[in-house]
């Protein structure tokens, strides 16, 4: 592999993709980065200064969450931060029977977890496909 020379999707500006940045990538099975080192460090103090609607939320997956304080943290994905809240629908966790609520309309006979419920059936997954 040869250092290559990329285009930042955002700013525009030329960049320098290592040899040893796309061996790292390779072996990650990550693909090629679109912007440049200060885009993506912007990107990033972006989503950790709020802009990151699961970040913020608490929620997981599919936006499961127990929201029993009434706000939901999600955003309706307009980009700009100040979007509108999604609607949150009522459901009662398949697992343990909490009232919950989700940002999707349940269909019956579906299963819908609750935050920890969703959380614990997430992990377990993980562990057994070992």
């Amino acid at each position: 592999m040869s250092d290559r020379t990329l285009t930042c999707r955002d700013c525009g500006q030329e960049f320098v993709f290592t040899a040893g940045e796309q061996e790292f990538y390779q072996q990650r099975g990550f693909s090629e980065p679109q912007r440049c080192r200060s885009c993506r460090d912007q990107k990033k103090a972006q989503r950790n200064a709020g802009g990151d609607s699961y970040q913020s939320s608490g929620g997981y997956g599919g936006g499961y969450g127990n929201r029993g304080s009434g706000g939901s943290g999600y955003s309706s994905g307009s980009g700009d931060g100040g979007g509108q809240q999604r609607q949150l629908f009522p459901a009662t966790c398949s697992e343990c029977g909490a009232e919950t609520q989700v940002p999707f309309n349940p269909t019956p006979g579906k299963p819908v977890y609750c935050r920890n419920c969703f959380t614990s059936r997430r992990t377990s997954d993980r562990y057994n496909s070992w």
